[in-house]
């Protein structure tokens, strides 16, 4: 399983290039609205993607059985996962990190939306004889926010991306509707890592401007080849 950070739909693209031919072919939990996205939604779900309706928990209050639904629907699409190697992909905010965002939805995280964490204890749940390890991704744009079309048009120059994997540890696989002590502590645990993700996120942007500033003295600075010239 693989939990990463999401902030553009480049997001995807980065993931499937950094783990070709290092990982199973990445799966994505997709918002059902995705499919109608032009070239990419019939890609997806020819790709058979697991496309998704996402309920609100104001909406699963009110109707209980809106939340048997979507977990219904979880388990199917992991029924298909057992089949062949897979990586399953979640992007546990659930959207796209943006500055507006993070600040209107009151996130405890400097560059993250708080995550979700029943997606990811369900499938964990659903594929716990299959699953074996975590890998934690953080995606970080250096030069700011990014589209899809900035990189098409060459103007995205950098990206970093931090891999960790961790084991998945048996005090994480449980009943997440139903066992309010194993819902905590997956919240608990997802926040952590959560934290730690943020932290990273800040020193990942602090050393990449340390390097672009001694970038740009190297280039302030005169060459080998002009300094001898000089000295003649």
């Amino acid at each position: 399983m693989v939990l990463a950070n999401h902030q553009s739909w480049m997001d995807i693209v980065v993931l499937q290039k950094v783990f070709h031919r290092r990982l199973p072919f990445l799966k994505f939990f997709l918002k059902r609205e995705l499919i109608y996205v032009p070239f990419l939604g019939l890609a997806w779900w020819a790709l058979d993607f697991p496309f998704m309706k996402r309920s609100s928990a104001a909406a699963a209050a009110k109707r209980p059985n809106v939340q048997a639904r979507d977990m219904a629907e979880t388990l199917k699409a992991c029924e298909k996962f057992k089949q062949v190697p897979i990586a399953v992909m979640n992007f546990a905010e659930g959207t796209r990190a943006t500055v507006a965002k993070i600040f209107e939805k009151g996130s405890p995280f400097t560059h993250l939306l708080r995550p979700k964490a029943a997606g990811a204890a369900m499938v964990s749940a659903a594929m716990r004889d299959r699953l074996d390890t975590i890998v934690d991704v953080t995606v970080v744009y250096p030069e700011g926010p990014v589209t899809f079309w900035r990189f098409l048009c060459g103007k995205v120059r950098e990206i970093w991306v931090h891999v960790e994997t961790l084991s998945i540890r048996s005090d994480l696989v449980g009943d997440y509707f139903h066992d309010g002590e194993f819902r905590k502590r997956f919240q608990d645990w997802l926040n952590e890592l959560w934290k730690a993700k943020d932290r990273r996120i800040e020193a990942m942007k602090r050393e990449w401007r340390e390097l672009s500033c001694g970038r740009e003295h190297l280039a302030d600075e005169p060459t080998g080849e002009h300094w001898q010239k000089s000295s003649a």
